[in-house]
């Protein structure tokens, strides 16, 4: 039994078939990173958010406190009470005063923290959802070049290569974002 010719070509498209599957592979693991980085990013940025509403009612639990020792304060000076208490008063408020500066200062920071993750979220997401584009045509152009090898049809391996190509940008792309999904 005689043994068919190989033609040259074939070679080319075991090789590119095996480049587009390491890029897929690839490819998928960045995309899990990513979405994990953008799951774990956004849980930080809930967490900062409550510790930030936290600080908000630990603030405004504060104020309502000073505004009743003010209150008091006037009734000890419309001469209810002791000069003693009054100095008493005015250090609880001064107190207070000083408390609420900090929960003010501390939003601030908390607010900044929350943000950050935030965004970090969102650049997950972007490289994430394009890595996930690049699987996709790289996937298509491995299951064309697979037909291509069954069917020995050189046009098809073509086509394969044409949207592995396109994978191979979005793959590109996943790193650099040289351009963005709508």
């Amino acid at each position: 039994m005689a043994e068919d010719k190989k033609e040259p070509w074939l070679n080319y498209l075991a090789l590119s078939t095996v480049i587009l599957a390491v890029c897929a592979t690839l490819a998928t693991f960045k995309a899990g990173n990513f979405s994990t980085r953008s799951v774990m990013s956004q849980t930080r940025a809930a967490n900062e958010w409550s510790y930030y509403q936290s600080k908000s009612v630990k603030g405004y639990l504060h104020e309502l406190q000073k505004d009743g020792m003010e209150l008091q304060l006037l009734a000890v000076r419309s001469g209810k009470g002791s000069p003693s208490v009054a100095g008493a008063y005015e250090k609880m408020i001064a107190s207070y005063d000083a408390k609420l500066a900090k929960y003010e200062a501390e939003k601030i920071q908390i607010e900044k923290s929350a943000r950050d993750q935030e965004r970090i979220r969102d650049d997950a997401q972007k490289h994430s959802q394009i890595f996930g584009m690049a699987v996709i045509f790289l996937q298509i152009a491995i299951l064309l070049s697979s037909i291509s090898a069954l069917l020995k049809k050189k046009p098809v391996w073509v086509l394969s290569m044409a949207v592995g190509v396109v994978g191979l940008i979005y793959f590109a792309n996943g790193f650099f974002l040289f351009f963005k999904l709508p």
